[in-house]
């Protein structure tokens, strides 16, 4: 294509050499600009938009340090081949819209994901669905209808250790948040019904309860989960009707619940008659010992769904009941939302069918292994909880530092984070400690430059005293 490409910058906001950079990444994967096209130089190109050279360099140094374009000395700047396993990276437009506004900040509130080739996959199947059966867009759902959806989710998860597993076992909801409330729906009885959470838990427990009138009440915990001797006084003292938990990746704080201690858990809820609400979307990887249902049976629930393993877009999770309540925990579904719109869950059953969908999910994982170990790299001098398979990190405040006053410092450099306080109950105490998610969303080198900026602050706590 030589030299005579030049993006047209008219209707564009934000700061110029974001704007330059956007329209020659749009170019490229609108496919405007092939592989191996060449650049205009740097002057030539400032000339031609009536901006500084320096501007021009920044927006080409942004799209080589993304793999998008390759500089060669002597020779010029082309469009780079593609290196990653990204098939549509869909957030590059996106995130330098964002960056327009404030091209410092980098939230990490919550994890975002990489895009491996899902996206691709997921158009792919839209459009399969779009050419399907006309009545699917003007029925309602049927269960029957969902039978081959629900087999679809059965084969995905084979492998897992979720005990005996058929498609009548499952019940389809509108992500694991969802899935969360419809179980609860189910279980709790009663006035004012009581759950309990670990000290530390994942804040949905919490709000789902709330909207359903029950009472939360933590349960202490240690390294290693809950800690039995204090959920025994915890059920004596309330009465409670469900455990809500999560062995296999403790949101916030990333530890994991070993076999025997599971055991002795269940030890305790049978005693009692408890049932027990797992809670399983925050894992990525294999798991790392049964899980409650396949343990126990006949009391456990198991929520989980591919928001974390492939796209929290789609809001499509699992939940599996008890062996005997299927029928419960359908009528429970069907009576709240009546079910996952048919076009939705077709688009489900092609995606997790699609032969494609497994290896896009180790793609995804492993990618946001690499931002795991970057902060690591960056952090781990400090007292860190990480997993490459985790995408979050959990980290303990040195001396000097309080969360609620870190976090603030935090935002101050452009970097969101959540303090430990989030995950606590209203009447419960956290530890200064901070969640810090991974954003597949940036680039590994802003995610660098977050990292760095947190850990200078971590170097530095304040030396005043309030009075």
């Amino acid at each position: 294509m030589g030299t005579i490409w030049t993006p047209d910058l008219n209707g564009k906001a934000g700061p110029k050499y974001l704007r330059v950079a956007d329209t020659i990444r749009t170019a490229v994967f609108d496919g405007n600009l092939k592989v191996g096209a060449k650049l205009p130089p740097v002057r030539e190109l400032a000339f031609q938009l009536k901006i500084t050279p320096g501007t021009v360099a920044r927006a080409y140094s942004i799209l080589t340090d993304e793999g998008v374009l390759q500089a060669e000395v002597g020779r010029g700047t082309f469009v780079a081949e593609r290196q990653s396993p990204v098939m549509d990276d869909v957030w590059s437009r996106e995130l330098h819209l964002q960056q327009a506004k404030n091209p410092h900040n980098v939230s990490l509130f919550s994890p975002r994901m990489v895009d491996a080739g899902q996206v691709s996959a997921l158009r792919e199947a839209m459009e399969q669905v779009a050419k399907g059966d006309p009545l699917m867009f003007l029925n309602y759902p049927t269960r029957d209808a969902y039978q081959p959806v629900r087999q679809a989710v059965v084969d995905w998860m084979e492998g897992q250790p979720l005990g005996p597993l058929t498609e009548a076992d499952v019940v389809l909801t509108h992500g694991g948040q969802n899935g969360i409330l419809t179980v609860l729906q189910v279980l709790l009885r009663g006035a004012q019904p009581v759950i309990l959470v670990e000290d530390l838990s994942y804040a949905g427990f919490r709000r789902a309860a709330e909207m359903l009138r029950a009472k939360v009440v933590g349960v202490a915990m240690d390294e290693h989960g809950i800690v039995p001797a204090s959920l025994e006084l915890a059920i004596r003292k309330t009465g409670a009707q469900v455990l809500c938990t999560s062995p296999e990746v403790h949101n916030p704080t990333g530890l994991y619940t070993p076999l025997e201690r599971r055991k002795e858990i269940l030890e305790v809820v049978q005693r009692h008659n408890v049932q027990v609400l797992e809670d399983d979307c925050y894992r990525m990887g294999e798991a790392r010992a049964p899980s409650y249902r396949a343990l126990a049976p006949e009391i456990s629930w198991h929520v989980s769904s591919i928001s974390k393993s492939l796209t929290p877009a789609l809001r499509v999770g699992f939940a599996l009941a008890p062996k005997g309540r299927s029928q419960d925990l359908r009528r429970g579904a069907e009576y709240s939302y009546f079910g996952l719109a048919q076009p939705l869950a077709e688009v489900t059953r092609i995606f997790l069918s699609d032969p494609r969908t497994r290896a896009l999910a180790l793609s995804v994982r492993e990618e946001m292994a690499k931002y795991v170990r970057v902060a690591v790299n960056a952090l781990g001098g400090f007292e860190l909880v990480w997993n490459d398979e985790v995408p979050f990190l959990w980290l303990k405040l040195p001396a000097g530092w309080r969360s609620a006053a870190f976090t603030r410092a935090a935002e101050g450099e452009g970097v969101q984070i959540r303090s430990a306080d989030e995950f606590a109950l209203r009447d419960g105490r956290a530890p200064n400690a901070v969640r810090i998610a991974v954003n597949g969303h940036v680039s590994l080198k802003r995610y660098e430059e977050a990292m760095l900026r947190l850990r200078a602050l971590l170097d530095n706590p304040p030396e005043q005293i309030s009075v």
